[in-house]
């Protein structure tokens, strides 16, 4: 992975070189944003560039020996660690029993988030995590002496999934690394991350991808015209993933919209028995995908409420999302839209705590019908 690969982020990768030519590299950063804008790619290209051979002025060399292993991501001092589930029956509980599967992934895939890599895993209805019998590992491995490199470097995506148990264990090793030694955390919630470990870290905040980057990229990439690259840029907000899922008609984005229009419709029209198979049908997704079912409802109302005050550059809906708020839009107001993101940050919380998401569900719908209808 080279900083050539990763779209925009000019000031970024700019301000990340600067700090290596003036030997400013701190052994624990927090690399933190909002989902989509490349922040593992940048770790990722940052480390690669750390232990390149024949660096140039802008990125790593991407031939030398070290680059070579770096692009098949399987250099013997770059270890990884991100969210998994434990698979008794297949013996996979720990990150290295689908380092396999992380590596093929990441090949096919620069901008993804954690759904589609659970998804790739098979997690089915699990929450993943990155488990306390991880840290052993972690401290095993970086015990070792380093192989080849110039740093030993430990990159964990999602921190913020970490066991309470397996964030304690790391506290002294992340402040005290053994020589040559860097953690790259990156994290799409750092505020979720225990506070003892965010304090150990330099936190470097990156930003969405500009506009043009994406129009850009979207156009050379794709082969879109340039009218319809610039409209996804606008709708993107800065995700080059929410770009890639527009394009490509994202399954689970589709499914989303039309569960949306069911669940309003149903619960402006009073309908039980939808509003209770609606229920049934988000029960049967998985955790992760209920989340972001909430986080997706979250957005609508949001955007809706905002298309309300007739700026539409401030609205940023796909046009069937478009289309069906020119009716439903006035419903959402001043006042109800407080109590709208109050109950769907509740029923957040309840699915994360496992929560019966059918009970969950029903009950916001019954909330719903009372707050439309204000």
């Amino acid at each position: 992975m080279q900083f050539k690969d990763i779209i925009g982020q000019s000031e970024i990768k700019k301000r990340l070189l600067e700090s290596i030519k003036e030997g400013f590299i701190p052994h624990a950063q927090l690399f933190c944003g909002p989902e989509g804008v490349g922040k593992l790619p940048l770790a990722i290209a940052y480390a690669q560039y750390l232990n390149c051979e024949n660096p140039s002025e802008d990125d790593s060399c991407g031939k030398c020996p070290s680059c070579s292993k770096y692009n098949h991501l399987a250099h013997p001092d770059l270890h990884f660690v991100f969210p998994i589930v434990k698979k008794a029956a297949k013996k996979k509980e720990v990150c290295d029993d689908y380092i396999a599967d992380w590596r093929e992934f990441l090949h096919k895939n620069i901008y993804f988030n954690l759904t589609q890599w659970l998804a790739n895993i098979e997690a089915e209805n699990s929450q993943g995590l990155i488990y306390a019998k991880e840290s052993e590992e972690i401290i095993r491995k970086l015990s070792l002496r380093i192989y080849e490199a110039k740093y030993k470097i430990m990159i964990i995506w999602m921190p913020e999934k970490m066991h309470e148990s397996c964030a304690n264990k790391l506290l002294k090793i992340i402040e005290e690394p053994t020589d040559q030694t860097i953690f790259l955390l990156v994290s799409d919630t750092p505020d979720r991350v225990i506070t003892t470990i965010q304090s150990r870290c330099q936190r470097i905040n990156i930003h969405g991808v500009d506009k043009s980057d994406i129009t850009q990229a979207l156009i050379s990439e794709y082969s879109i015209t340039p009218d319809d690259a610039d409209n996804i840029a606008h709708i993107s907000k800065g995700s080059y993933l929410k770009a890639l899922d527009t394009i490509s008609l994202n399954e689970e984005h589709k499914f989303f919209f039309n569960l949306f229009v069911k669940m309003m419709r149903a619960s402006y029209a009073r309908n039980i028995k939808e509003i209770k198979s609606i229920g049934n049908e988000l029960g049967g997704i998985g955790r992760e995908s209920q989340k972001n079912y909430l986080v997706y409802t979250q957005h609508m109302i949001r955007e809706y409420f905002v298309s309300n005050l007739k700026q539409p550059d401030m609205v940023y809906l796909e046009k069937d999302e478009a289309n069906f708020g020119t009716r439903f839009a006035p419903f959402i107001n001043e006042r109800n839209i407080v109590g709208f993101m109050d109950e769907l940050t509740l029923a957040e919380r309840h699915i994360e705590q496992n929560v019966n998401a059918k009970m969950v569900f029903f009950d916001l719908c019954l909330k719903i019908t009372m707050l439309l209808k204000q």
